[in-house]
């Protein structure tokens, strides 16, 4: 366990991490502000302090996981394959991230942390849609793309693809993602 003094240190980054593990070990419902408390060892009122409430807390997951994914895709350049395959990367690596931020009812949707970062990666997955489609076509293509890599992650974190053990997720992506460029 981290502990770290209330005035001491990062506190809200401490409290987003210990949220990061109690959701990946416990999943969405089995954790509390309090539990996070005790996991970064500081008083019971210190997340509420800096979050307010759980979808607070959601909020900023929600946010920092659309920010991470932006620099992710951003990383990945403009080829479109390259960006749908950053995309199972950063689901595959972020889970939690992942799962919070397309399940917009916990979390305020309308934050503007949120939206500034949800827009910034949609407008990389946009720009990489235009470089294989007519700009006419490129709002399909990105919505054909973000759905392939969204439904193939979320498949690979289920648990639902039957693949070798030790099959790489990204590695697995690339055949399937590049039959929506093969047409």
């Amino acid at each position: 366990m981290r502990t770290i003094g209330y005035h001491h240190g990062d506190l809200r980054r401490t409290v987003l991490d210990a949220a990061v593990d109690a959701i990946g070990e416990s999943g969405l419902d089995g954790w509390s502000l309090r539990e996070l408390a005790r996991r970064a060892g500081v008083s019971h009122a210190a997340p509420a302090h800096h979050f307010g409430d759980k979808a607070g807390l959601l909020t900023a997951l929600a946010a920092e996981g659309f920010d991470l994914l932006a620099d992710t895709l951003r990383e990945a350049g403009p080829d479109f394959l390259e960006a749908g395959l950053a995309y199972v990367r950063f689901a595959t690596e972020h889970p939690v991230h992942f799962g919070v931020m397309f399940q917009p009812k916990l979390y305020r949707a309308d934050d503007d942390a949120v939206r500034h970062a949800r827009d910034r990666a949609g407008a990389l997955l946009a720009q990489g849609a235009r470089t294989v489609a007519t700009s006419e076509g490129s709002e399909n293509t990105a919505r054909a793309g973000w759905s392939i890599a969204h439904g193939f992650a979320s498949l690979w974190l289920a648990g639902a693809l039957s693949v070798p053990p030790d099959t790489d997720p990204v590695d697995a992506a690339r055949p399937v993602l590049r039959r929506l460029l093969d047409r």
